[in-house]
């Protein structure tokens, strides 16, 4: 494990390199847009277009768009699309492969339930290190690890899955607002008014 992990590490550098994303992307829609029309690929990029071309629509509705803003407009919706897409569908690979290594550990499929739990207990060690480095001498190692880290009912010491993500909305939202008022304040585009107008001819 240690050594595939090790191999992995420049690959998902390469990964996570910005512009060999948007490289990436940009080759997905090239690849789409050379497809047949009758293919499943011919057909992704059509309604990519016509998503793109509704979103392009719905903009020259809340301001003034023009051939340059509009190519502009085509390119960064549909590379953003795109980009989303890609995200998502690297999402469902990440949680089934995680998925697949539990199995694997679980089962001992291959007989490695010793090497998958050797590198978690590495991981859980590194990330409790931190919390043990601010325990006074005072309240011992269990009594620290039961009200911080594992409690002794064996549930969780933090919110439920619900809460967290209301409460990652909600703070999503409050920052959106936020740089929507600058961007209206202290700069030339009303973005809060094409909002409201946006929202008012819904």
């Amino acid at each position: 494990m240690g050594v595939l992990r090790l191999l992995a590490a420049p690959i998902g550098r390469i990964i996570r390199f910005p512009p060999f994303q948007l490289l990436v992307v940009v080759v997905i829609i090239l690849f789409l847009q050379a497809a047949d029309d009758k293919s499943i690929a011919g057909q992704a990029f059509n309604i990519l277009d016509r998503l793109v071309d509704a979103s392009v629509r719905l903009s020259s509705g809340l301001f003034q768009v023009k051939s340059f803003t509009k190519s502009g407009l085509t390119a960064g919706l549909m590379i953003g699309y795109v980009y989303l897409v890609c995200l998502f569908i690297l999402l469902i690979l990440r949680l089934l492969l995680r998925g697949v290594v539990d199995f694997v550990g679980w089962s001992n499929l291959f007989y490695l339930r010793n090497s998958i739990a050797r590198e978690r207990g590495i991981a859980a060690y590194r990330a409790w290190v931190p919390l043990e480095r601010i325990r006074p001498a005072s309240i011992p190692q269990q009594n620290w690890e039961e009200a911080f880290a594992w409690p002794a009912n064996d549930k969780p010491p933090y919110p439920p899955l619900g809460q967290r993500i209301a409460r990652g909305v909600i703070s999503y939202l409050l920052v959106i607002l936020a740089v929507l008022f600058l961007l209206q304040v202290f700069t030339p585009f009303p973005v809060l008014a094409w909002l409201l107008k946006l929202l008012g001819s819904a």
